[in-house]
């Protein structure tokens, strides 16, 4: 058995060794980048559809986001400290919508409090246009 914490990496493939699971992350192939909005964190690559909080713009209009931590561009890992500086992602406002609804129940027994809050998030969707690295 391996050091729980171990690393294991070559030129395809990086290779993370816990206690029992073992994660094989594949470095080269598409490029992809992990954006952070709405306090979220979002592995995104060219193409992807996302459901992110409620943007500010309207639908149809193009975006840019500038909270990127992290670019894999063909095996070329490059992190931010807390943000890659150069690197920018360009997406497309699809539609504004609303989540599912979500119910929270409150309940003191034997006292006849009973309680229910529903809430629906508001959400955008947004298209990955291009990853500028």
């Amino acid at each position: 058995m391996r050091d729980p914490k171990t690393f294991i990496f070559d030129k395809t493939k990086l290779t993370l060794s816990c206690e029992f699971d073992l994660l094989t992350v594949p470095l080269v192939g598409t490029m992809y980048a992990v954006l952070e909005t709405g306090s979220k964190q979002y592995r995104v690559s060219a193409g992807d559809t996302l459901e992110i909080e409620r943007l500010d713009i309207e639908a149809g209009k193009p975006v840019t986001f500038d909270r990127v931590l992290m670019v894999n561009n063909d095996g070329k890992i490059t992190l931010g400290s807390p943000t890659v500086a150069s690197a920018t992602i360009e997406a497309d406002v699809v539609e504004h919508i609303r989540g599912e609804k979500k119910i929270a129940f409150k309940m003191k027994r034997r006292k006849g409090y009973h309680k229910t809050i529903g809430h629906r998030q508001e959400l955008t969707v947004v298209k990955i246009k291009e990853i500028k690295a």
